[in-house]
């Protein structure tokens, strides 16, 4: 069906509702690739049969991500007049039981995790119902609780593999009321006043980016995606792909239209299989529909969208080696000027955009500059969605206002380490950004601030770490992965990185001095100031900070030989306590050295030669086992248990 017009769109939303709210009970299944992960797959494999079984009237879809992935596999349950119950961690033998209370008109409160009785699309508000008023809202939840979803307004509630269910929720108004009523200055001018900032890290303002490319001379101009997501630890572009693959249709087609370009390419990672299928699928819709290709919605405009998927270099994502990868060059960035804007991909004017900067472009369309604006702070308006994992109880997506603190994130939202330890540090930025120490988690999360502490926002990537970690071990495996990623182009980043990572390899061994300290003091802004492109000018940015922060941590390793969070192999070993130790012989099995000897009954002993110090004896048989410090002349003293904070962000002083 080829929609040309209003009313095509309006017959097209009326079907979707149908799906979407339906007059018969539906069943949704989080299936995104961490409930996939989790078992979600079989959830909704059973609750198919179980349908099936009972010959039951239920509509029974795949959705994408809620967001709570420490909670998958999560499940919507929809009764007609009644909220939209989420329920998690979800169980295939739960099934049949939730079914059965849906067929009844009910739901296990006391088993919910929340509810939505109405819920704003932005572009209209679908009321679900009232009562159960066992169950929270959602946003009464913590982890929940000060979200803001713009970006992730349909992820989790609508078949992201159903374009009807897009267009139900508002999709694709935004894209027609571009091509028939605004010309693309005005399309600028309310990116201006929504003062849009690039979601990828730069912070770039859109509408300059976007101006400066329709104002290039040519007539064949290329728009595109980047979805070359890299930070370790990271997965909000994955996730967005997955759960809500027309938002991005529709933010780029808006965008060719505003800047003239009536070719685009969304270059994603191969290695995120799902959003590719789903992608694949969205764009095979949007021209069925009549919004891509040829003459869209009858406007005259044309545009064709093809997916690239890259071979994972991180540094393409950087747009100069992007645009040497898609055109069959190794990825390696170039200088500039001239930008791409002015000769980009095959040398045509090229505008690139991070994935969640086009998920923003169809509601600041939709609702307007001045309301998006409304959210944030000044200089960084509208939201930002952030991943938060490590050491941390509430793992998932987290979309918040820009300028909340890192404290929300840790805290309200994240609900500390989940255990008596306690948080250290939070790395923001992913592996070019920097290590903020717990006593600064006030600081709003915004471009300007997180600079002044050495850091950068990045794509949204948060790291928890806690009283276990190591800094200088954490400086050192992030330089070792950028280090490892580094196209090796330029002299200051391939040659510069290799000696930063030598010196925390001998400062991690116990092997270290002042001078080395000094010598990585010095190298950091060489780095980051002679560098050519982004990686390189950041890669800096974990080792700055770390030395910044928790200098005592390096002095301890340099000075003292010690490891104070007992990370560091070759300061560490491990020591059986014969008077505790029973002879279970749980430590011997998880032993991946075979380093541990004893027969059952029988105190056990670890030798030191052959043991890889792993830590995994100490972490099955902790009674027992204790790491200690390993110092110049072997074992000097056993390590009793350190104290541990009462609750989560105070720690309390140890001797």
């Amino acid at each position: 069906m080829k929609i040309r017009d209003l009313e095509a769109l309006g017959e097209v939303r009326r079907q979707g509702l149908a799906k979407y709210k339906p007059a018969r009970p539906r069943i949704a299944v989080g299936l995104g690739t961490c409930g996939i992960g989790l078992g979600a797959e079989e959830v909704y494999q059973t609750f198919v049969s179980a349908v099936e079984a009972l010959g039951a009237d239920v509509q029974i879809v795949r959705t994408g991500c809620f967001g709570f992935c420490a909670e998958e596999p999560l499940v919507n349950i929809a009764i007609p007049g009644k909220p939209l119950v989420i329920f998690s961690q979800v169980k295939p033998e739960e099934a049949e039981h939730i079914l059965t209370d849906a067929l009844a008109g009910t739901v296990d409160q006391a088993r919910a995790l929340c509810k939505i009785q109405s819920w704003d699309h932005l572009t209209g508000v679908v009321n679900f119902g009232e009562g159960f008023p066992g169950i929270p809202e959602w946003d009464e939840i913590d982890f929940y609780k000060g979200q803001k979803k713009i970006v992730l307004r349909n992820f989790g509630l609508i078949d992201p593999e159903d374009i009807e269910e897009y267009i139900a929720v508002g999709g694709y108004e935004a894209l027609l009321k571009t091509l028939r009523n605004a010309e693309p200055e005005r399309i600028v001018e309310e990116l201006k006043k929504a003062r849009l900032r690039g979601r990828g890290g730069a912070g770039f303002l859109v509408a300059t980016k976007w101006e400066s490319m329709r104002n290039a001379p040519g007539d064949r101009k290329y728009v595109i995606c980047n979805a070359d997501e890299g930070d370790p630890g990271a997965y909000m572009n994955r996730n967005q792909i997955e759960s809500d693959p027309h938002s991005l249709i529709e933010g780029m087609v808006i965008g060719a239209y505003t800047m003239g370009a009536s070719e685009g390419i969304v270059y994603v990672r191969a290695e995120y299989p799902l959003a590719v299928l789903r992608l694949k699928n969205a764009v095979a819709q949007a021209e069925a529909y009549g919004l891509l290709g040829e003459d869209i919605l009858g406007s005259g405009f044309s545009f064709h969208l093809s997916l690239v998927e890259g071979a994972g270099a991180f540094v393409c994502g950087e747009e100069t080696a992007m645009i040497a990868s898609l055109e069959g060059r190794a990825g390696r960035p170039r200088t500039r000027p001239p930008y791409p804007s002015e000769k980009g991909l095959w040398g045509h004017p090229t505008s690139i955009n991070n994935v969640e900067t086009w998920y923003n472009v169809p509601v600041i369309v939709s609702k307007g500059g001045r309301w998006f604006a409304e959210t944030g702070t000044e200089r960084s308006p509208g939201t930002k969605v952030f991943s938060l994992v490590g050491k941390i109880k509430n793992t998932g997506l987290v979309e918040v206002p820009l300028g909340t603190p890192l404290r929300t994130f840790v805290y309200d939202i994240g609900g500390g380490t989940g255990d008596e330890k306690a948080v250290k540090a939070l790395q923001t930025g992913g592996p070019s950004g920097g290590c903020v120490p717990e006593e600064m988690f006030d600081t709003p999360v915004d471009y300007e601030a997180l600079a002044q502490l050495g850091s950068i926002m990045g794509s949204g990537g948060m790291v928890v770490m806690d009283e276990d970690n190591c800094m200088v071990d954490v400086a050192r495996y992030f330089v070792e992965f950028t280090h490892s990623e580094s196209c090796g182009k330029c002299v200051a980043c391939r040659v510069g990185l290799d000696h930063c990572l030598r010196i925390l390899n001998k400062i991690s061994e116990g092997q270290g001095t002042e001078a080395d300290r000094d010598a990585l003091e010095h190298l950091g802004p060489m780095i980051r100031d002679t560098s050519l492109c982004g990686l390189g000018q950041s890669a800096p940015n974990p080792v700055l900070t770390t030395l910044r922060y928790f200098r005592h941590e390096f002095d301890e390793h340099i000075e003292k030989k010690r490891c104070s969070a007992f990370v560091c192999p070759e300061l560490v070993c491990y020591y059986i306590d014969a008077e505790r130790c029973k002879g279970c012989m749980a430590c011997a099995k998880v032993c991946p050295s075979k380093a541990i000897s004893g027969s059952r009954r029988e105190v056990h002993n670890i030798d030191q030669e052959r043991c890889s110090r792993c830590g995994s004896c100490c972490s099955v048989c902790s009674p027992a086992i204790a790491a200690v410090y390993r110092e110049s002349g072997g074992i000097t003293r056993r390590i009793e248990p350190r104290k541990k904070a009462k609750r989560a962000g105070h720690r309390e002083k140890t001797p």
